[in-house]
């Protein structure tokens, strides 16, 4: 299993964004996408960025949706209980069971390479994607060009909007590639820059593939490994490895339900 990209090399790329960034004009609406992405691609150049990534960004349009998402996420406001409801956690675990009992030597695998066990990966990937049934149905790189344009929070995404032209260069993905309405891709949906810092190519075949469940998976083994994660330890609140969810998604609710998902796929 080899690392796609490694993380000390992502943030060398990154290193300069600061000063860069800054010179960017951000927006509110669709007015100044256009002209943002002309600068954009002056920015795109000087980190390395080559002609396939630039065209990309040169075709990206405008995405209203992901906008209306990134301005009304209500299920993270949800009790513990009502977010579980709604995200289908008693499906998820009880699919969950079946594909460890299915495919058991696959997810040993994965925790004696990394030491996380298959309960937090299956309750990651029912959780994010249903098992990879549904992976998203906006275009990446337009998806994260537009939050990185958008004034709210432009200095998070940036990097990985410069990270997903680089996916482009390293034809991991394409600019038709569809993904979540954040920009994520594949079956656990990783942010563009963090499948260049964590990807893996599990399977063996010269590309890191976050469409492949093997190559998927494998990867995000790696991220919760390189965040800290302590092999053998606890992931319940209050253990070790609690903390190391928090690395996966910000949202209170959303890393106890994980943890708790994971522990009835595990038991």
């Amino acid at each position: 299993m080899v690392p796609y990209f490694r993380p000390i090399l992502l943030t060398l790329m990154l290193s300069q964004l600061p000063s860069a960034g800054a010179a960017l004009t951000c927006g509110n609406t669709g007015a100044g996408f256009e002209a943002w992405k002309a600068e954009f691609a002056q920015v795109a150049r000087r980190q390395g960025v080559g002609k396939r990534g630039l065209e990309a960004l040169a075709q990206a349009r405008y995405a209203t949706r992901t906008i209306a998402a990134d301005r009304n996420q209500k299920s993270f406001k949800y009790s513990l209980e009502k977010f579980m409801q709604v995200r289908g956690a008693d499906t998820i675990v009880a699919q969950g069971r079946k594909r460890k009992a299915r495919n058991p030597e696959f997810y040993a695998a994965l925790e004696r390479q990394y030491g996380v066990p298959a309960g937090i990966l299956i309750a990651l990937h029912g959780m994010e994607t249903a098992f990879g049934s549904f992976m998203g149905d906006s275009a990446v790189v337009s998806a994260i060009t537009t939050l990185a344009y958008d004034c709210r929070r432009s200095d998070f995404f940036v990097p990985h909007a410069l990270a997903a032209l680089e996916l482009v260069d390293r034809r991991a993905i394409t600019g038709a590639t569809k993904g979540a309405k954040h920009g994520e891709l594949g079956h656990t949906q990783f942010l563009p820059g963090n499948a260049l810092a964590y990807g893996v190519d599990a399977t063996g075949d010269g590309r890191v593939d976050f469409y492949d469940m093997t190559d998927a998976l494998a990867s995000t083994a790696n991220f919760l490994r390189q965040k800290g994660w302590r092999p053998g330890q606890g992931y319940q609140p209050g253990e070790p490895n609690f903390a190391v969810i928090k690395q996966w998604n910000a949202a209170s609710v959303y890393q106890q339900a994980i943890a708790i998902m994971a522990r009835r796929i595990d038991s």
